[in-house]
């Protein structure tokens, strides 16, 4: 009831201040830029190209523009072509896709669309080799390994994950938290790892759930920690990137696969339903072997970038209204920043829930691989629905 009332109030709000000031928008004219005075037409704000930017791998890490001057750090640049061969370097030397660079150029979207390139062929953000007057010729192969900012983060990812790990173990071997009471760092994280042990590893694995902890943990910090990384601003939403969850989902399969036994495909070739129905099950069965894991992989991939679509979206709301009046603009601009700042506190929260579900419902695909027919058959169909 709440909800729908919230609802229905935005949609009061939005009505009310459309009705008011689209009264005073200008006409395309002599007064407005790019009418019959031939002024120049001021560019339009393009929403769809701001957030796609801003989820898409780039070669730097950008964080603000200062004065028209973007502030950013620069990330390696390894390229091989059959003409030039190796070539490695910083993205700097690009100058944010102003020039080129032993022969190769980042193209920018502005680029693109001043010099009226095909976008299908050449896409903003790649890099091209030149020709002799400087164009990217999309002719010349050119071998891309650079290292973008998903994958700078993931490797960031994985030496924060080994140190925090490693600190917390060396705590415990010289008997820090098993003689006396934990302290610090670790105090905070034991009882995540007591709560991933219980309710994820012993719920869903039974007395079989200490051969799998340590992937299941393993599972659940490495998401949540890219999670919190993704929330800075800057830095890269690895999490909301499908390659990155469609990777961790091809683990989970082969952690599954190798968890079945004989009653787990005697249940796929024979499952137990009347005999005219075992030609539909069967296939269906087979096909539920791929798509467990097709879930882990879209529902993490679909909730991170999702907030982080919700709130650029906020954001560039406050641009659109102030484009078709300044009034407009700074009267909804406080609005949209309290529901973006309160989309930004949800992710956070989201950020572990979404850790939480993936490392669960791989605990529970597992469980289904190697239980029999009847024990905890209806715990995990519960899970699953959560």
């Amino acid at each position: 009831m709440v909800s729908n009332s919230f609802k229905s109030l935005l949609v009061a709000v939005f009505s009310v201040s459309c009705l008011f000031f689209s009264t005073t928008l200008p006409a395309q004219g002599k007064d407005v830029p790019g009418g019959e005075d031939g002024k120049k037409e001021a560019p339009k704000l393009d929403p769809a190209k701001i957030i796609l930017e801003h989820v898409a791998d780039a070669h730097e890490f950008h964080f603000f523009n200062l004065s028209k001057h973007p502030v950013s750090i620069p990330l390696p640049v390894i390229l091989y072509s059959p003409a030039q061969g190796w070539s490695v370097f910083m993205s700097s030397r690009f100058n944010h896709g102003e020039d080129v660079y032993n022969g190769y150029r980042l193209l920018e979207e502005n680029y693109v669309e001043e010099n009226h390139l095909d976008p299908k062929t050449y896409a903003a953000g790649k890099i091209f080799a030149v020709d002799a007057t400087g164009k990217p010729d999309a002719s010349i192969k050119v071998y891309d390994l650079s290292l973008g900012r998903n994958a700078i983060q993931v490797i960031i990812s994985v030496i924060l994950l080994v140190w925090i790990m490693t600190g917390i173990a060396g705590k415990y071997a010289k008997g820090q938290g098993v003689k006396t009471a934990p302290t610090g760092f670790q105090n905070a994280v034991e009882p995540v790892i007591t709560f991933v042990r219980d309710e994820v590893g012993k719920s869903n694995l039974g007395n079989k759930y200490e051969k799998y902890m340590p992937f299941l943990l393993t599972v659940f910090f490495f998401i949540l920690i890219n999670n919190l990384i993704g929330l800075v601003p800057g830095t890269a939403n690895v999490t909301g990137n499908i390659a990155f969850t469609a990777v961790l989902g091809i683990i989970a399969f082969v952690v599954i696969m190798f968890s079945t036994n004989g009653h787990y495909w005697g249940h796929i070739a024979n499952p137990p339903v009347p005999f005219g129905v075992k030609p539909i099950m069967i296939p269906v069965e087979l096909l539920g072997i791929f798509t467990k894991p097709f879930a882990l992989i879209i529902r993490l991939f679909a909730n991170m970038i999702s907030g982080h679509i919700i709130i650029l979206s906020f954001i560039c709301l406050i641009f659109i209204f102030g484009a078709m009046n300044t009034a407009l603009g700074w009267g909804t601009s406080p609005f949209f920043v309290v529901l973006a700042v309160f989309i930004y506190l949800i992710e956070v929260l989201v950020a572990f829930i979404q850790a939480f579900i993936f490392a669960n419902l791989t605990a529970v695909f597992i469980g289904q691989a190697f239980e029999g027919h009847d024990h905890g058959e209806g715990q995990h169909d519960d899970a699953v629905i959560v």
